[in-house]
């Protein structure tokens, strides 16, 4: 089992974020109609408001909230759009959540008017393919930034062609974002890289990502894994011929959640707070148990 590395990022408001004491859990807000795991159940600003308090009451370190869905097939907004969705929930959740946002965004334009509005995190699924811009946003502000691998875009991912050999593609491509964020003046030391699970990827290549996560550890930054609810879950869990529905796939994210842990995750990104923040617990348990 690899030793976890510590890292301490710095946050805007000048708090410090420890990665690898213990894992944090990174609760997802979806302020969509149309994700593919809760399209529309936290559309509203006060249904919204309501569920990232309660993934706090629940144990998450950090509530990421985006206003744009990335699942396979979807279609981009502007960032007029996604705004207007995203700044009623900001300034609802001021002065009373009290662990950090992170901001799910491809664009710097939202990103720059969330950070202002209360979020200390920038969250970008391109790896700074979007818009390069993003980066010296999230350097301008001192905000942590997570550059995540992307194969193709969220509207055709899915259609491959996929990669012959995922992890050289992954690696390639994280090493390339992480290029581009400290050429926009971000710091090596507020970089953190998540492999996309799920984003490009065959079903068969998400499972050889999660086998093998701990050799992305070499590219020395903290790990951000997110596999909640996804469909390499539902088609692994199939019945008759029939993916999972997204509501029956619990105890596969929990399964890929500790393997994810036991394996150098620093932060898992989830859906269900409540039940991931105990299997964290115990991952993080058999990790110390195992020095």
């Amino acid at each position: 089992m690899p030793a976890r590395k510590v890292f301490r990022l710095r946050l805007p408001s000048g708090a410090k974020l420890v990665l690898g004491q213990r894992t944090l859990v990174m609760g997802v807000l979806n302020v969509t109609p149309d994700s593919f795991s809760d399209g529309g159940r936290f559309f509203s600003a006060r249904r919204a408001t309501e569920h990232a308090l309660g993934m706090q009451r629940d144990g998450a370190d950090i509530v990421d909230i985006g206003a744009e869905s990335t699942r396979p097939g979807a279609e981009p907004i502007s960032a007029t759009e996604e705004l207007r969705r995203l700044l009623p929930v900001l300034d609802a959740l001021r002065g009373k959540l009290k662990v950090p946002i992170s901001i799910d965004t491809q664009k710097a334009a939202v990103a720059e008017v969330a950070l202002g509005a209360g979020a200390s995190i920038v969250n970008d699924i391109s790896g700074l393919r979007s818009d390069s811009g993003l980066a010296r946003v999230a350097a301008a502000w001192g905000a942590p930034l997570i550059v995540m691998h992307l194969r193709g875009e969220p509207r055709s991912m899915q259609k491959g062609p996929f990669a012959r050999n995922v992890l050289r593609d992954v690696e390639r491509g994280l090493r390339q974002s992480v290029a581009a964020a400290q050429k926009a003046g971000v710091p090596r030391s507020q970089i953190i890289v998540d492999p996309g699970i799920g984003f490009g990827k065959s079903f068969a290549q998400n499972y050889e990502l999660l086998a093998r996560l701990a050799l992305l550890a070499r590219l020395g930054f903290p790990l951000l894994l997110g596999t909640s609810r996804k469909g390499f879950l539902g088609a692994t869990l199939a019945r008759n011929g029939k993916p999972a529905p997204v509501a029956e796939r619990l105890w596969g994210t929990a399964a890929t959640v500790a393997a994810g842990i036991l394996h150098g995750a620093h932060i898992v990104r989830v859906h269900d707070v409540a039940e991931m923040a105990q299997v964290a617990r115990v991952s993080d348990a058999i990790v110390r148990g195992s020095r």
